[in-house]
């Protein structure tokens, strides 16, 4: 069971401008065959499960120095195309989980992501890393997308 983290003081925020619709970039989110090729682009990707409704939930499984980590959540919010809102745990390592909110808005050459990621008190120190890890997620996302 993952304990969602409710007392979170640091988000660690990355704000990302894509040349393509909210709607094609929102379905990245929950596309599995489209999660597969952005999600941990330095990484290797072994499977990603995907219920994308309310409720429902994801499994994202990588390879790093040979141990599979698996990255779970919880679908909590899901408004086509504009918000998407995610438990994120590691529940082998830990029962607590942090909160995910994408939130999308059209501009007139695409979109603009806002990704906060709501870290729990003992992880705010990893703040940086953990921008940097979602904004090069994002780039690569970007990458598959156009």
């Amino acid at each position: 069971m993952i304990l969602l983290n409710t007392q979170s003081n640091t988000n660690a925020v990355v704000i990302y401008n894509f040349n393509i619709s909210s709607d094609k970039v929102f379905e990245a989110w929950i596309d599995p065959e489209k999660v597969k090729k952005w999600m941990f682009p330095k990484g290797d990707i072994q499977r990603v499960e995907i219920d994308g409704s309310v409720g429902g939930s994801f499994s994202f499984v990588d390879l790093r120095e040979g141990k599979e980590i698996d990255h779970r959540g919880e679908y909590i919010e899901i408004n086509r195309p504009k918000r998407l809102v995610f438990t994120w745990g590691i529940p082998k390592e830990s029962p607590d989980a942090a909160r995910v909110i994408i939130d999308i808005v059209s501009t007139k050459t695409g979109c603009e992501l806002t990704l906060t990621h709501e870290l729990h008190p003992e992880w705010s120190d990893f703040a940086p890393q953990t921008e940097q890890a979602w904004r090069n997620m994002l780039e690569a996302m970007d990458e598959v997308l156009t």
